[in-house]
């Protein structure tokens, strides 16, 4: 590949993330809080403003709000007008910073630029997905993955999981899948290998596929956090909304017909339940385009094997909606 179709993938990706966070008016992963205006100053009519989400920036001290002129390169915040813009008159450009995404839009003196004040606490709206089907190639979405998976691999977002990581584990399978599977968060074996779902829970997991009449490469699998927490704890909010970013870009660029929930902290995360994993199975929750069924994790399978059955019955209701009959497991 020669340097300027990976620079045009490179964009091409980029553009695509950043679309799926305007389309569902997205400010920041974190929630963002306007700075009031001083009475001395006129009141100016405001377009809404859309704030590109940053993934995995730096963790560098910067000032609650820094007041740009308008006739300034905003960095990640951009007025209506500008996204709308035919493309070609804005330029998009694409940068890994220690896993940050960044749009430059050259903002012009008739446009408003949006002040917000970032808090640390995690926002619980986070984007929403696509509601039409993708029309990218399998090989352009294999290469997009590629691209945030890089990112992924120099993100330092959480100094306790980057100083104790082997290697970051993104995900594996078809790009193009139809289902995508969502775990909890690497263990031991998936921080050794890079791989999701290779250590014994893994193992139960290729049984399940198996007996769904499918191999584990017709499917994606990715997990709600791409380091290992030490001690294989479950993952904090904070840890999870720093990671949140490169999860919405794997649904995005996938763009799967169903997606499945293993497990509480998958499910809590995805779709912002407080539910027990038991009240939530057996129906499918909406995801943008995107059908979600939620199921017990195979490690708890592995605790509780009478667990199964459930998991199987699950598995029966996700394949019936496709249009396939499964067997009842004896």
């Amino acid at each position: 590949m020669n340097e300027k179709e990976a620079n045009h993938r490179s964009q091409r990706a980029a553009r695509q993330l950043i679309e799926s966070w305007q389309r569902s008016g997205v400010t920041h992963l974190k929630r963002v809080v306007p700075v009031p205006q001083q009475p001395t100053q006129p009141t100016a009519a405001r377009q809404p403003a859309i704030n590109q989400p940053a993934i995995n920036q730096p963790a560098i001290n910067q000032p609650a709000a820094v007041h740009e002129p308008a006739t300034a390169t905003a960095t990640a915040t951009v007025s209506a007008s500008a996204i709308s813009a035919e493309p070609g008159t804005r330029e998009l450009n694409h940068a890994v910073d220690q896993g940050e995404l960044l749009q430059q839009s050259r903002v012009s003196a008739n446009e408003v630029v949006e002040v917000i004040n970032e808090t640390d606490d995690p926002r619980k709206e986070m984007s929403v997905p696509r509601t039409t089907k993708s029309k990218l190639t399998k090989g352009d979405r294999q290469a997009e993955l590629e691209i945030i998976a890089e990112q992924v691999s120099r993100c330092q977002k959480c100094p306790e999981l980057a100083s104790t990581r082997t290697q970051t584990v993104f995900g594996v399978g078809n790009p193009r899948a139809k289902i995508m599977f969502i775990g909890e968060a690497p263990g031991a074996d998936e921080d050794k290998q890079g791989e999701p779902f290779v250590g014994r829970a893994g193992k139960l997991l290729d049984k399940i596929i198996e007996a769904c009449q499918m191999k584990r490469s017709d499917i994606y699998i990715a997990n709600i956090l791409r380091c290992r927490p030490p001690g294989n704890r479950n993952p904090t909010d904070e840890e999870a909304a720093n990671c949140r970013g490169f999860l919405d870009a794997q649904i995005e660029i996938v763009d799967p017909d169903y997606i499945v929930c293993w497990g509480s902290v998958s499910a809590k995360n995805l779709l912002h339940s407080e539910l027990p994993i038991g009240k939530m199975r057996g129906r499918f929750y909406e995801y943008g385009r995107t059908k979600v069924l939620c199921t017990y994790h195979p490690s708890y399978l592995l605790r509780n094997p009478s667990a199964k059955k459930d998991v199987w019955e699950d598995m029966i209701f996700l394949f019936q909606d496709m249009g396939i009959e499964l067997k009842a497991q004896k």
